[in-house]
């Protein structure tokens, strides 16, 4: 062969994936590679191949090459199409076998499944039977489903023998019930012959009432004639009935903190039958002109016709200056006695202290206290009724820490004054902060009492809580009352 045919053989017999005749079933490894692929990537693999090829057949018909080549490389080529398609039925009979023995193992488990599926929906309706069955019975309402029976344990415990001794014996729940709505009834017919006696001891009453009524409404006529025919018989016998009353009466014409101190003494007396007497004295007529005029002045009317007429043998017009007009600010007692501003209430209390311990009243008397009202400076003074060689105002002064009586109580009075010196010792009545409290005057302290219980003590707060309680207690009428007696009994005994 000549060297130009051996050029051309090279040509015609090219290198394809690897092999030099182009088949895809020359090589053993290349059978074994392809044994040991699955049928889907043979399939894959085989379907490139003959992509490549057909690309191959149709780039050399594009070629301008000698014809006998290109149709001895043609033929190369659709041999080896010829293999893959060889290759493609027998990767596609190795799926369809495949599919052929999943279908045949599904078949296989498919069996017991829908076996287990049935018995599954057997156990549902079964389910389902019983919920209906239970909830019918849940909804079943007997004939005494709406009475409301006592409980067993109640049952046992109170029903009579008569009707449970059978239950004790046979213990049946049929049993039970009917022997507890036996019990029901037997309660029902008891609870009716009740309601009956009831029923009629309630008409026994309402007449009882009725009557009562009627002889109320006329009472007070009865008790007004009587009143009346009694009056000889008290003042016979010392009854003190009437008395009380023209006392509650007088009371009514207190100034509001006179009235409050006695109020209060009055009802501690009552309560706890305190060893004490109450007394009011002073002009009545005048308490009632002060009254009127200071309603008049509440309203807003001006009117000169009824001053009040607090001092003796002065003209009503200068006696109604005194009460309307504010003094302007004057230096000494003497200037503020002349303007009104110490002007005393007309009514007086008087506060009579016995010894608690001894019954003879008499004999028993320890103490005496005059309560005062200051009209313009709206506080309390408070002396010691007895005479020069009785007891001073040291069984008052101090009664409480811190309360000597010698400075007004108030911002507000202290103002009103002015520097001038209002309370000394030679004073009889002085205004006690306990007084003010009794009363009912409140007001507020110049300096916090906490502040001051701060600086005067270093505990944390034990000794402030001491103090104010102690400071509450001002307005309490047994404590004052208490340390009254203690104080007069000690003074006695030093005697």
């Amino acid at each position: 062969m000549e060297e130009g045919d051996t050029s051309e053989e090279v040509v015609v017999v090219p290198v394809v994936n690897g092999n030099e005749q182009g088949l895809p079933h020359s090589s053993p490894h290349r059978n074994s590679e392809e044994e040991s692929q699955s049928p889907h990537e043979m399939l894959r693999h085989t379907k490139t191949s003959i992509e490549n090829i057909v690309a191959e057949i149709l780039s050399i018909k594009n070629q301008s090459k000698p014809k006998p080549l290109l149709t001895l490389r043609l033929r190369e080529l659709l041999t080896q199409t010829f293999l893959h398609f060889v290759t493609l039925r027998q990767a596609n009979r190795s799926i369809l076998l495949d599919e052929e023995r999943a279908k045949t193992e599904t078949e296989r488990a498919k069996a017991p499944l829908e076996f287990t599926t049935q018995q599954l929906h057997n156990l549902m309706y079964e389910k389902s039977h019983y919920m209906k069955a239970i909830k019918a019975c849940n909804d079943f309402k007997s004939t005494y489903s709406d009475i409301e029976l006592v409980s067993e344990e109640q049952f046992f415990r109170d029903a009579p023998q008569h009707i449970k001794g059978s239950v004790l014996s046979n213990y049946n729940a049929h049993n039970l019930m009917l022997k507890r709505l036996n019990f029901e009834l037997f309660q029902r017919k008891e609870l009716c012959k009740l309601h009956e006696k009831l029923e009629q001891k309630k008409k026994t009453l309402l007449e009882t009432i009725a009557n009562r009524r009627k002889f109320l409404s006329s009472l007070p006529l009865h008790l007004k004639s009587l009143k009346k025919a009694s009056l000889p018989v008290q003042n016979q016998l010392g009854v003190q009935h009437t008395k009380k009353l023209k006392r509650h009466h007088s009371a009514e014409l207190l100034p509001p903190p006179l009235y409050v101190i006695y109020s209060q003494l009055l009802a501690q007396k009552e309560a706890f039958g305190e060893c004490i007497d109450l007394e009011i004295v002073g002009s009545f007529k005048d308490a009632q002109a002060y009254a009127r005029h200071q309603a008049h002045k509440d309203t807003g009317i001006s009117t000169t016709i009824e001053s009040p007429k607090l001092e003796n043998d002065e003209p009503e017009e200068k006696d109604y200056q005194r009460w309307s007009k504010r003094p302007g600010r004057v230096q000494g007692k003497e200037n503020l006695d002349q303007a009104g501003t110490f002007q005393i209430h007309p009514l007086t209390v008087y506060l009579h202290v016995y010894d608690d311990e001894v019954s003879d009243l008499e004999s028993a008397k320890l103490i005496t206290l005059r309560f005062e009202y200051l009209v313009q400076l709206n506080i309390i003074c408070v002396g010691i009724e007895a005479s020069n060689d009785g007891p001073g105002n040291d069984i008052l002064s101090n009664l409480f820490p811190d309360d000597t009586g010698l400075e007004l109580p108030h911002q507000s009075a202290k103002l009103f004054v002015g520097d001038a010196m209002v309370f000394n010792g030679d004073t009889t009545s002085r205004p006690y902060k306990w007084a003010q409290h009794l009363a009912g005057i409140d007001f507020l302290p110049e300096v916090s009492p906490l502040l001051l219980a701060s600086r005067e003590t270093s505990d944390n707060g034990e000794d402030v809580i001491s103090i104010l309680s102690q400071y509450r207690q001002h307005s309490r009428v047994q404590t004052v009352l208490q340390r009254i007696r203690s104080r007069r009994k000690a003074q006695l005994a030093r005697q």
